[in-house]
């Protein structure tokens, strides 16, 4: 994956031949160290502990050799992955198909809250071979023996620190109680506080350790941003980018080979001199096209990690990650790409809120904040577009002699026809310029102030996350406080009030303020200027299928039994700490009341 990453290959491990083909689609040729330490020891079924950050590959390390050993005639679930969030449930099944894509009739279904249970009640009952889930779903399948684990094989605990800092330690316990006494255990946690220790003590048996160390990785001569983007908007991001951002030669990269050439043939129809390199081409027409490069007929690659690997061409001046990484070695080895031998470069990275975790990881390892990139607004892409018109006007003004035969039909024209120089001028500079016309500048003033509230709003639970990972004191300043109409009652506990709005609200856990709970009713603080689409989305969740019925807070605590004004607790800090089933004691807020 890099050039840090061990001199085996993943043809070298014993996997089978269907991993090893999938790993070769997607483009890896040789195993980071958390896979090449940790894929031996879960090969031999041997319980493990992974030390290791996010980003450093782990999904894979824990993948690839469980994929290895499914038994695919058996229709009950072999693997259980257990998650924090339904965010990180999703990447982790998506890599799980990924890697199985060679392997026929191959079934694995995330579980988490929120989503429909009928629909998961109906993958059960087809059978599926691995579950990812968090642990709030895990545990309602469990209850209602729709989800059997006679048959578990293997039991991995991904984030654990996470799961611990949401509350889900309880819930974890009680699940591990549910699987068999002889299955395997793989435990993966950034950090190991003392409860993710009692846990890997109590389950693992004799496990192998693997510890990998965080690596910096500072790219001095780089710039680094990042724009946020939907996938559905991402190619008329990076057609704005082309467009307003000088650079002499760029590669983007995809994940995909099919990618590769899609987003080609889609950047050539829109003018751009744009061209494939995948490892599907013969290395004669890789070279062809580098050498294109080189030679200025060629402006941008769309290229696989694999295909650009060793490639330094001087005038690489951007390198774009249209799609993020999978981890920050191999996003590393990208940028790399570009600020060679001390020169200048920059690069551009669109992630989409799902991908918050990875951009995190990709800040740590190259120790580096990447600052927020502002989209460039169709009236920036006029006004280029303008400049770059008249620029070509003023050079074909020095034509000369070449000029003469047009300058004899402008007269002809005038003549004949009683037109006016201006009017001559602007019906040439429609004709020369109607295959690329000069968009609206007028964006709606509402897809404008989206575009600022989505730009502030994710530097704002950028920072929030960064000021959690500090361990600084939490507090309610730019937050909102809202109502949930389920409280000690209905048995929730504040990790359940997490995991539903983490899941359904893809909200980070470290962005949620601080949350009371009380008798049929709770509250909690959740970042101010929220998307409607966000808010509507929590109003519908569930929590052990109950709604939550999300709405603002309004009036006083309920045990005054007043109702008073809108009461938002802005500019109010608190400790942050979440109550839990064992300390139920309603506490005093600032103003002295219960």
């Amino acid at each position: 994956m890099s050039d840090t990453s061990t001199a085996i290959t993943f043809a070298d491990l014993p996997l089978s031949q269907a991993v090893i083909m999938a790993v070769q689609d997607v483009g890896y040729e040789s195993p980071s160290p958390i896979q090449a330490q940790s894929i031996p020891h879960l090969l031999e079924g041997r319980d493990l502990l992974g030390l290791a950050q996010t980003g450093t590959g782990k999904t894979a390390a824990f993948a690839l050799p469980l994929l290895s050993a499914i038994d695919l005639k058996q229709r009950d679930p072999q693997v259980l992955v257990l998650t924090p969030t339904r965010e990180l449930a999703l990447q982790v099944a998506e890599a799980f198909q990924r890697y199985a894509r060679h392997m026929k009739g191959f079934h694995v279904l995330p579980v988490y809250g929120g989503q429909d249970m009928r629909g998961q009640l109906r993958s059960l009952q087809r059978g599926v071979h691995v579950i990812v889930g968090t642990p709030g779903r895990i545990m309602d399948h469990l209850r209602r023996a729709s989800l059997k684990l006679d048959n578990l094989n293997t039991v991995v605990l991904d984030e654990a620190d996470e799961m611990l800092r949401m509350g889900f330690v309880d819930d974890i316990e009680w699940i591990m109680e549910q699987t068999p006494a002889d299955r395997q255990v793989a435990l993966f946690s950034a950090t190991m506080p003392y409860q993710i220790r009692k846990i890997a003590d109590t389950h693992l048996k004799e496990p192998a350790t693997v510890e990998i160390k965080a690596k910096s990785a500072t790219v001095d001569t780089i710039t680094q941003k990042v724009c946020m983007v939907s996938g559905f908007h991402k190619l008329d991001a990076l057609t704005r980018i082309l467009e307003v951002e000088p650079f002499d030669a760029m590669i983007i990269f995809v994940r995909t080979k099919t990618a590769t050439v899609e987003l080609a043939e889609k950047l050539e129809a829109r003018g751009f001199a744009a061209a494939a390199l995948n490892g599907d081409m013969s290395q004669a027409l890789r070279e062809k096209v580098v050498d294109r490069l080189k030679k200025k007929s060629l402006d941008i690659l769309i290229a696989t990690d694999v295909a650009a690997r060793g490639l330094d061409v001087e005038r690489i001046s951007h390198v774009v990650n249209y799609d993020i990484p999978y981890d920050t070695e191999a996003y590393v080895h990208r940028i790399g790409r570009t600020g060679r031998a001390g020169r200048e470069g920059t690069a551009i990275l669109f992630a989409t809120h799902r991908e918050r975790r990875m951009l995190r990881a990709i800040e740590s390892a190259t120790r580096q904040r990447i600052d927020n990139m502002r989209l460039p607004s169709m009236s920036d892409v006029r006004d280029i577009r303008i400049r770059q018109f008249k620029d070509d006007v003023i050079k074909a003004m020095d034509m000369g002699e070449e000029l003469d035969v047009f300058r004899k039909i402008v007269v002809e024209l005038e003549q004949e026809n009683a037109l006016s120089y201006e009017d001559m001028s602007a019906a040439l500079c429609f004709m020369a310029q109607k295959e690329r016309p000069f968009p609206d500048a007028k964006e709606p003033e509402q897809h404008r102030r989206e575009g600022r509230d989505r730009t502030d709003r994710g530097e704002r639970r950028r920072d929030g996350e960064r000021r959690g990972e500090r361990g600084r004191e939490r507090n309610n300043d730019g937050m909102v406080r809202y109502r949930v109409e389920l409280g000690r009652e209905q048995g929730i506990n504040p990790g359940d009030l997490v995991g539903a709005i983490a899941n359904e609200g893809k909200i980070s856990g470290q962005s949620i303020g601080h949350i009371r709970l009380f008798d049929n009713c709770s509250s909690v603080y959740l970042p101010e200027g929220m998307d409607k689409s966000v808010i509507e989305a929590l109003k519908g969740a569930r929590i052990r299928n109950r709604p939550m019925e999300l709405k603002l807070w309004m009036g006083d605590e309920p045990q005054t039994g007043r109702r008073g004004r809108r009461f938002s607790d802005r500019g109010r800090q608190e400790n942050g700490r979440q109550e839990t089933g064992r300390d139920r004691r309603p506490r005093r807020d600032n103003n002295g009341k219960r």
